[in-house]
């Protein structure tokens, strides 16, 4: 196998690439590591703009499976159209379960706690004290149960949480119990003291927690979003958190980055994390070992993890 394999992270520093193909280093620079007609295996540079992931796809009309290293799909979807079909996409499940679900539960703690007001306390030199709430013995309604929806419920476990309710887009049993269809969320929000989302972006969830959602959480619920900005309706938000109504935090916005004069940077009772879910340490070895056992598969033409889709297939 001669065909290159375009890779985010230097190939010297991922022990255990199989032999066969041509590694070449793109992180998203000005130029190209090699002609895009020739790779076959185009793993998509982390953390970067959509535009910037999409702009090789168009010439890579030989590429043969399209691999990201975060669990969302979303900053490829517009340069599929432009592949050949059979080519296979697949996400980074299994890489940033752990830390989203440390994030996740950071968020929560903070939140309720009152961690922002002790900091700016600190800041003032101000024993702030007070009654807060605790996770304990609350109602978690996880709104997206898939990898990382199930992995932060692993983390909600052992804080003492009343009931964890599971929502995903078709109904199914795990061994911790129901999992909810989106059909039955508007009679599950009002029951939740802290709403999770952790759902991936598509047509179906875009602004999902719109208007109509946030109305039906309960006074003093308190909103997560894990997933992705336009998941949650900005304005619609906004008009809930700034009558104090209920609260938010927020690793990811719409927009995003947040302008410096948004009205969320503001808002009372608003947490904001500068989308930092994945990147932490736990991110490079495991989507090192992702990148390997994939390669190898690819290499031994064995069925590839993670295949969210198959262009020609499932798409368009």
């Amino acid at each position: 196998m001669t065909a290159d394999v375009w890779l985010p992270i230097p190939p010297d520093e991922i022990e255990g690439l199989p032999e066969g193909p041509a590694y070449r280093y793109w992180n998203g620079g000005d130029d190209f590591p090699a002609d895009p007609a020739d790779c076959a295996f185009y793993v998509v540079p982390y953390m970067k703009p959509s535009p910037l992931c999409v702009r090789p796809m168009p010439r890579m009309t030989h590429v043969q499976v399209v691999q990201t290293l975060s669990a969302g799909i979303d900053h490829v979807q517009p340069g599929l159209r432009h592949l050949p079909t059979g080519v296979r996409l697949c996400n980074a499940r299994g890489v940033h379960e752990a830390s989203t679900g440390e994030l996740t539960l950071a968020l929560i703690l903070a939140s309720l706690r009152g961690i922002p007001d002790f900091v700016r306390a600190q800041d003032r030199g101000e024993w702030l004290g007070g009654f807060r709430p605790a996770l304990a013995d609350k109602n978690v309604l996880i709104v997206g149960y898939g990898s990382i929806g199930a992995a932060i419920e692993d983390r909600l476990v052992p804080f003492e949480v009343a009931r964890v309710a599971r929502v995903a887009r078709s109904e199914r049993t795990t061994a911790r119990g129901p999992v909810h269809p989106l059909t039955e969320l508007a009679s599950l929000l009002p029951e939740a003291d802290i709403v999770i989302l952790s759902t991936p972006l598509t047509e179906t969830t875009r602004g999902l927690a719109g208007a109509d959602f946030l109305s039906r959480m309960k006074d003093g619920a308190l909103l997560v979003n894990v997933a992705r900005g336009p998941v949650v309706d900005t304005k619609a938000l906004l008009a809930e958190v700034e009558t104090g109504r209920i609260t938010a935090a927020l690793d990811v916005t719409d927009p995003e980055p947040l302008p410096r004069e948004h009205r969320l940077w503001r808002a009372p009772g608003v947490l904001i994390s500068p989308h930092v879910g994945g990147p932490t340490s736990a991110f490079l070895p495991r989507a090192k070992r992702l990148l390997v056992d994939q390669l190898r598969r690819y290499v031994n033409r064995e069925p590839l993890r993670n295949v969210i889709l198959t262009t020609g297939a499932s798409t368009d």
